[in-house]
């Protein structure tokens, strides 16, 4: 018999190659973060316990939140000519959106600037027809200058 030396594994355990581990976002489909959330809920003191369930949850909606912002925001740089978004376009990305714009009603957002808005009450009054055709009908004011 072949006496060959068995590499041991973490623990005791017999064998030698260990399986990869697969994080719980990847096991989710998320980019976000669900055990970095999950511990964060469990420091924050939200709760006294914290369902397994409910860092994958979180994080589905921030990563939801951040898609939808980072799209609008991107297609507010692009009717911009622009290549690259920056604050002036999250700015214009979330008050353009009601949903969005409830949601972050109380939030200011750094060199964001305000939306371009003119109360109509300033603008100046429209006629409806234009100048040259206003003195071609109108009739003399005197009436020795119609005689005329």
């Amino acid at each position: 018999m072949e006496s060959g030396k068995v590499t041991r594994g973490a623990g005791g355990r017999k064998g030698g190659d260990r399986k990869k581990s697969v994080s719980k976002s990847v096991k989710a489909g998320l980019q976000f973060p669900v055990g970095r959330i999950a511990r964060f809920l469990k420091k924050g003191r939200y709760a006294q316990r914290t369902g397994s369930g409910a860092p994958i949850y979180l994080a589905a909606v921030l990563e939801y939140l951040a898609a939808e912002v980072l799209e609008l925001a991107g297609n507010a740089a692009r009717d911009n000519k622009k290549t690259r978004f920056n604050p002036r376009h999250v700015q214009l990305a979330v008050r353009n959106d009601e949903e969005l714009g409830k949601l972050l009603a109380g939030v200011t957002i750094a060199s964001g600037g305000v939306l371009p808005n003119i109360n109509p009450v300033l603008l100046p009054k429209k006629t409806g027809h234009s100048d040259a055709s206003e003195k071609a009908t109108k009739s003399p004011k005197s009436p020795k200058k119609a005689a005329a």
